[in-house]
């Protein structure tokens, strides 16, 4: 692959008012051309570049084209940096007024050099913060093809300055707009000359120019107006912002180096601790059908939660829990007390497969990340194996850690493909076996209905979620195991009875479809009665399809002992927990003294208002 650095533009304002300036600080930069002007950290521009360029020794070839005027100055900054002269292509301007324009002077060095080879173009007077790597660019080129480099435009900029991408699922863009009022897009996403070409599409250049001769259709905004309607062109984020100086003057150059010298703070300046907390949920319908394309729902509950904070460091750094990820034991019976009862399988592990999963997420769709490092670590209260979504708060808690962390929006990553990533996370990565619901319920919280039916699945890519009134719920409580090693094996020969066709397991989840959709009805109308009869049939109908040797004879005590007060009960999750749903007030506090009795751990279900949660991120946002 070869790159191309332009810096044939004529700085006439800029360099004009240096001349002029009576304070004596820009003496030495009289006559400088703008990519040689100090950027970041009083370091030229183009060295800047030359850095980001070089540091992976990606291309063949490097070539700078620049004008008559500056070419010295070029020469002489090429034989300082081990640059290769005869790489210089002049262009034989000596002002604006006759400038031959940033496509022409691309055009140019690919006839001068005989370029036929894929080409990375970029304007190398062009402020940015250096805090992403050209391989990630590079590696999304190859996966793609044709690529222009974008980046989030922030609330001080303004699209008439900028070009403005469109694009659609696909990150294909679909329509590019050279400097549009406002009013004619909502994109943010602002294009820079920063461009990959495959060598396939540089042909197009030729034909651009037969019909575009203007000055003005000679800016490479303009040629991607055009471009993109010809060949597919894809569009990837850089973690930066950018800055063409174009032309302006000492004042607005003054401003743009101190803009973006701001994002390279030292580590000490940059952002505080970040901590998320994702909760554990309940399933009060429909489970287990959200894994075979069935309804459910389910609530958030602050009863237990798992905690992920992110925090700047100089190397990445995932923390072991003391309790959960042990290294260190009292003897071999204090390891094998813990190992039989906690397992071999910490949460250091979700923390790994997440940020991986993230990695591989962005260089698949474009998103490139910034060089940063970070330490990572987790507290959690949720009970171990007992079937309240433990694993998965982890993951949702890491995940909503990295995008903060690398400004990675929502845009980037849709609410509604989040459930799926996490699922992905636990079952590609760390092959735990499960469906979406609870993933669903972790990323979007609160009291939530869920429709996984493949027709949704397939057209769309995700279910369809909504969210139900929790104002007027019930008191629901919850009992789990204290010792769950003894669970079962929930799942049974379900999924492979599915996958076989079996008439019994088909009907099965539509059943269980069809008593979520009755409990979202019911809960809406404030039909207690009717949602605590649907609970128990749930329950029912699961001890029928998977049979009482699955479920485990423990949690098949807790539904016995619920039933005994006159509660209605179902499975939370895949089991080791209950939640159930008790209309008689003095039945509950005798059931609550037999669980007790029995070893069991009882408490009174606190719900997470989803809405609520929303509206408390936003005040911490502001």
């Amino acid at each position: 692959m070869i790159c191309i650095i332009l810096v044939a533009g004529h700085g006439a304002q800029l360099e004009r008012e240096i001349k002029e300036d009576k304070s004596g600080h820009y003496f030495d930069l009289q006559g400088v051309p703008k990519a040689l002007l100090p950027g970041v950290g009083g370091t030229k521009i183009l060295d800047l570049w030359w850095e980001a360029i070089n540091t992976r020794r990606q291309f063949v070839n490097v070539y700078l084209v620049t004008n008559a005027d500056k070419y010295k100055y070029y020469e002489r900054w090429a034989t300082a940096n081990d640059f290769p002269v005869e790489n210089i292509i002049n262009d034989g301007t000596t002002t604006h007024e006759t400038r031959l324009g940033a496509v022409a002077d691309f055009h140019l060095c690919l006839q001068n050099k005989k370029i036929e080879d894929d080409v990375m173009v970029v304007a190398g007077d062009m402020l940015f913060y250096s805090n992403f790597d050209i391989a990630q660019v590079l590696d999304y080129f190859k996966m793609k093809g044709d690529i222009a480099v974008c980046y989030e435009l922030d609330s001080t900029e303004c699209t008439l300055s900028r070009g403005m991408v469109e694009m659609d699922a696909d990150k294909r863009i679909t329509r590019f707009l050279e400097k549009p009022n406002p009013s004619e897009t909502d994109s943010r996403l602002a294009s820079v000359v920063f461009y990959c070409f495959k060598k396939s599409s540089l042909a197009l250049i030729d034909d651009y120019l037969v019909t575009h001769r203007q000055m003005d259709s000679l800016v490479f905004g303009k040629f991607l107006e055009w471009f993109v309607q010809q060949t597919p062109v894809y569009e990837m984020k850089l973690p930066t912002r950018f800055q063409l100086i174009g032309q302006v003057g000492l004042e607005e150059y003054q401003r743009q180096v101190k803009r973006i010298s701001a994002l390279a703070l030292p580590l000490r300046d940059r952002i505080n601790p970040f901590s998320s907390r994702c909760f554990a949920r309940i399933g009060l319908m429909g489970n287990p059908s959200d894994g075979f394309f069935g309804k459910t729902i389910s609530m958030s509950i602050s009863n237990f939660w798992a905690e992920v904070t992110i925090v700047e460091s100089e190397k990445l750094v995932l923390t072991p829990h003391k309790l959960n990820d042990p290294t260190e034991f009292g003897g071999l019976s204090d390891l094998h007390w813990i190992s039989r009862k906690e397992g071999y399988l910490g949460g250091l592990r979700l923390l790994q497969a997440t940020c991986k999963k993230f990695y591989q997420y962005c260089a698949a769709h474009g998103i490139a990340l910034a060089k940063r490092n970070f330490t990572l670590s987790y507290e959690t209260n949720i009970p171990r194996q007992v079937g309240l979504a433990g694993s998965s708060a982890i993951v949702v808690a890491t995940l909503n850690c990295l995008m903060r962390f690398f400004n990675v929006t929502d845009k980037d990553i849709p609410k509604t493909i989040r459930p799926q990533f996490v699922l992905d996370v636990e079952r590609d990565e760390l092959f735990i076996q499960a469906g979406l619901q609870d993933r669903v319920i972790q990323v979007y919280e609160g009291l939530v209905y869920m429709d996984f039916s493949s027709a949704l699945m397939e057209t769309q890519g995700h279910g369809d979620y909504v969210h139900l009134n929790m104002s007027t719920l019930p008191h629901f409580w919850l009992a789990y195991l204290s010792d769950p090693s003894d669970s079962g094996r929930i799942h049974s020969n379900v999924k492979a009875r599915w996958n076989g066709g079996d008439e019994e397991v088909h009907d099965a989840m539509k059943q269980f479809a069809e008593l979520a959709l009755n409990a979202k009805v019911a809960i809406e109308q404030q039909d207690w009665k009717t949602l605590a009869e649907l609970m128990n049939n749930n329950f029912d109908l699961r001890r029928k399809i998977y049979g009482d040797k699955a479920l485990g004879s423990r949690n098949l005590e807790m539904i016995e002992i619920a039933r005994r007060h006159g509660s209605v009960v179902k499975f939370c999750g895949s089991g080791g927990a209950v939640v159930g749903l008790c209309l008689d007030g003095v039945g509950q506090i005798k059931m609550k003294e037999e669980f007790r009795e029995k070893g069991f751990v009882f408490c009174d279900v606190v719900p997470v208002d989803g809405n609520i949660q929303k509206l408390k991120e936003e005040e911490e946002e502001e």
